[in-house]
């Protein structure tokens, strides 16, 4: 079929049909000045040989540097089964299943995914994802507003040390919808969000308060004491966690007395390769109660007339299924093939894998930051136990340090300075289970030489 299926005749027949001469007729309406007209630095069309050729030597110019980068975006080891059976056109290309008797297979493969995410969190309802972590963690908060009846606010509590791209994705989606957020600050020393920084708002209505596990620091919080004075305040709490790090941590869903009512976050460290700044996305969880406000898709699971096992979508209270004024959320797709990707990762690692994973991503780090602290002028800016992630001081602005170390190809870490100038050179490094002895070492000798 070709891209643009319409034969001449067809334009022709359009045009009359609606009344245009002329297809440039249709866009009149927009000032000369802002068309772009020919594109001549536009070179000439390729076939598929010469722009693999053109993709292979671009390609080369970008060798592939050591990453210790993190910062919401971490390199795996992903099993080659994965994207080889991820790539199968049952799973590459299929729509969504609004049919479940043509779509038995890709439901199947959601419910499993929800059943994996559900037992990873410690919560009962799984949805089938959303686009990303961040606007996850908006839907997650719009979902608490709704739902907590002990609250009559639009307020929420999210703390510094949460991911700054997090918290600006989450005031640009929900700041128009009259939602507050109201920051709480994280413990100079250990980098934390102590329950004493939640004091001067004890006993104002507060209808959510966010807990990162770990938070973007790499720093482990106190989340059974968090989660014990949201609801203590009536407030719900909200969990952003990294699935990996579920693994060795306690899930959301044994926080405190109650555990969490709803965990969010991204799940791209599940079978998501690092892509030019992609793909990623955004897994939510419950609490039983809490189903019919969750957005997002829900598989379930049934029997049929003759009692065979199949799965269909349900509880779909989303726009495209019910008045808009009515809807949970207007997001209007998942991101169905990460998902099925996630969903193989975890089935090939099993939980005894996924665990061996986390731990080795901990051991790593450990090594990294004994060895990069005995540079003279780098310390640990925080004393307070990480999961893979911490932050480092430097002597010089982290940015010069970072230049230094690409030029060597490594991929050094995350610069804080823009958004926690407070630290100084400031630096968060993250090592995960790819990395080698003989890796942590090449950055140790390349920090001493530029720092």
């Amino acid at each position: 079929m070709p891209f643009i299926p319409h034969t001449s005749d067809d334009v022709r027949a359009m045009l009359a049909a609606i009344g245009a001469p002329d297809l440039d007729t249709l866009f009149e309406e927009i000032p000369s000045a802002l068309r772009v007209g020919e594109l001549p630095a536009l070179p000439e069309a390729l076939n598929e040989l010469q722009v693999t050729r053109l993709m292979e030597a671009r390609a080369a110019d970008y060798p592939r540097p050591l990453c210790f980068l993190g910062a919401g975006a971490y390199e795996h080891h992903i099993p080659a089964a994965v994207w080889e059976i991820v790539g199968r056109g049952e799973f590459y290309s299929a729509y969504t299943p609004y049919q479940p008797e043509a779509s038995q297979g890709t439901l199947q493969v959601l419910y499993e995914y929800q059943s994996m995410m559900a037992g990873l969190t410690g919560l009962a309802v799984s949805n089938a994802s959303l686009y990303d972590g961040a606007s996850a963690l908006a839907e997650a908060l719009l979902m608490a507003v709704r739902a907590n009846r002990k609250s009559k606010s639009k307020r929420i509590l999210i703390p510094r040390a949460l991911h700054p791209l997090y918290r600006r994705t989450v005031h640009a989606i929900v700041h128009n919808q009259g939602i507050e957020l109201v920051e709480v600050p994280y413990d100079p020393t250990g980098g934390h969000t102590p329950v004493e920084a939640l004091a001067p708002y004890a006993g104002q209505d507060f209808a959510a308060l966010v807990i990162p596990q770990p938070n973007f620091f790499g720093v482990l919080e106190e989340v059974d004491a968090l989660t014990d004075w949201a609801h203590q305040h009536n407030a719900l709490a909200v969990a952003v966690v990294n699935p990996t790090a579920l693994a060795i941590l306690k899930p959301p869903g044994e926080w405190g007395d109650a555990g969490a009512d709803i965990a969010c976050g991204d799940g791209q460290p599940l079978g998501s390769p690092l892509s030019s700044g992609g793909p990623y996305f955004g897994f939510l969880c419950c609490r039983r109660e809490w189903v019919r406000q969750m957005p997002g898709r829900l598989v379930g699971r049934t029997v049929d007339l003759d009692g065979k096992t199949g799965f269909t979508l349900t509880l779909q209270a989303r726009e495209q299924h019910i008045r808009r004024s009515k809807a949970t959320s207007n997001i209007c797709t998942n991101q169905g093939l990460m998902v099925t990707a996630a969903t193989l990762y975890l089935s090939l690692l099993g939980p005894r894998g996924l665990e061996q994973v986390a731990a080795a991503c901990h051991a790593n780090t450990r090594v990294l930051v004994e060895q990069l602290t005995q540079v003279p002028g780098v310390s640990r800016v925080f004393d307070r136990p990480v999961f893979h992630e911490t932050v480092l001081r430097l002597p010089r602005p982290a940015s010069e340090v970072l230049d230094g170390l690409l030029a060597r190809g490594i991929l050094g870490g995350f610069d804080l300075n823009d958004d926690y100038p407070e630290l100084g050179h400031a630096l968060l490094v993250c090592a995960t289970e790819t990395r080698e002895e003989a890796d942590l070492r090449r950055y140790a000798a390349a920090l001493a030489e530029i720092a």
